[in-house]
């Protein structure tokens, strides 16, 4: 194993070993971005009560953070096209960690708001490169292991992340939690420097040509609004699952972490399952946990009253989600091959401005509508999703009009 090497850009080689370091220099990336990104999803109580703002006005933080995520992906990875994708993976992490820091001393709310803004940009960037960059690090045949690798770094995040973050808030507040955060970004950044070997940009694109992309190409387009719809329920629902288990199951502090890492455990199980199954059909991966989805959110809404039906209804979202997300990352490679780092910008622009409004939403619904309406709303969108993708089955990408075909799962 120490033995093998794989090429690098420019004819350079590094040890298999060094590769798949990198791989999982990564997939802690990953980690460290989503985990900031969602944090406040579980401190949304704590958070709000400390700052004297309403729990709809608090989930803002995430609104805010998805809307720079997404709306500046699409232009910053164009910019930045030249740019060695080491670096700029380095530059995001400094810039993770530094806001960290700002928004565990932050004395005002509008404060942290400007800083997760900001953050929100880098965050965006990594969800376009990250993929790209691990599938680049080792051989080819190994690149879907890889890919599948990494995204599993989303479900250590609602593993271990998300939960821990509302146990050291029980503990020592809010503040410390994304102080202690702030540390695992800079040691994250430091691996990174120190394994990731050189990756020049390959198939990045101007702006213009990034957003051509769906405009010609009707497969990426369906993959674009089935994403759309799938986040904007998703995470309308689950961006206030915390209060809404505190007022439908008079769920405690403790519990909340409890059902929170039953949920990871169950994504990390959906996404397991999910690498043997849709390299070979994402679409019906996609469809299965749709379904998946929707199924959790009308248990949440009749048996989730209960510590025992949350927890089922958790565990089934859990795993759902996990087959969702790596379905619809298959399914966008496999729309657009020979430009997917501009395909995932698209992605990714999509994923997050319908986290953020998904986020804005729920908490309108919240504020007006009380808690359980937001339960609701996210099963009417996702359902939208589902029976978006079922009635539509499009025709296979044509390698040669998107730029040459690379590592491509058959849909």
């Amino acid at each position: 194993m120490t033995e093998t090497r794989t090429a690098a850009p420019g004819g350079r080689t590094h040890t298999a070993v060094r590769s798949w370091l990198g791989v999982a220099a990564i997939t802690a990336s990953l980690f460290v971005f989503l985990t900031t990104e969602l944090m406040p999803v579980g401190l949304l109580t704590p958070m709000s009560t400390s700052l004297d703002i309403s729990v709809g006005v608090a989930g803002l933080m995430v609104t805010l953070y998805g809307v720079s995520a997404g709306l500046g992906v699409p232009f910053i990875v164009a910019w930045t096209r030249r740019v060695d994708r080491r670096v700029l993976l380095s530059t995001l992490l400094a810039t993770l960690t530094l806001g960290n820091v700002i928004t565990s001393v932050s004395p005002s709310y509008p404060l942290i708001l400007t800083t997760r803004l900001v953050m929100g940009f880098a965050s965006g960037v990594f969800w376009a490169i990250g993929v790209s960059m691990a599938m680049r690090l080792v051989a080819e045949r190994h690149a879907s292991r890889a890919a599948a690798i990494v995204m599993s770094g989303i479900s250590v995040a609602a593993v271990v992340g998300m939960p821990l973050g509302t146990v050291l808030e029980s503990l020592d507040g809010w503040r410390t939690t994304f102080l202690i955060w702030a540390g695992l970004s800079a040691l994250v950044f430091v691996a990174v420097v120190a394994v990731v070997p050189s990756l020049p940009s390959t198939n990045a694109v101007s702006v213009r040509e990034v957003f051509g992309l769906p405009l010609r190409n009707a497969r990426l387009r369906l993959v674009l609004v089935a994403v759309v719809l799938f986040v904007l329920g998703h995470f309308g629902a689950y961006t206030f699952v915390r209060p809404y288990l505190e007022q439908s199951a008079s769920a405690t502090p403790l519990f909340v972490t409890l059902v929170l890492m039953l949920y990871g455990a169950g994504g990390a199980a959906g996404n397991f399952a999910a690498g043997f199954a849709v390299s070979r059909n994402p679409r019906g991966g996609f469809i299965a946990g749709c379904a998946g989805l929707v199924v959790s959110l009308l248990l949440l809404l009749t048996i989730g009253h209960g510590p025992g039906g949350s927890i089922v209804t958790l565990v089934v979202w859990g795993v759902s989600f996990g087959v969702v997300q790596l379905s619809q990352i298959t399914m966008t490679q496999a729309a657009a091959p020979g430009t997917f780092e501009a395909a995932m910008s698209l992605n990714t622009m999509a994923y997050n401005t319908s986290i953020a409004l998904g986020a804005l939403f729920g908490g309108l619904f919240v504020d007006h509508l009380g808690v359980t309406s937001v339960v609701w709303y996210g099963l009417a969108l996702t359902a939208a999703s589902l029976l978006l993708v079922l009635g539509t089955r499009p025709k296979p990408a044509r390698a040669g009009h998107e730029g040459g075909a690379t590592q491509t799962p058959a849909a």
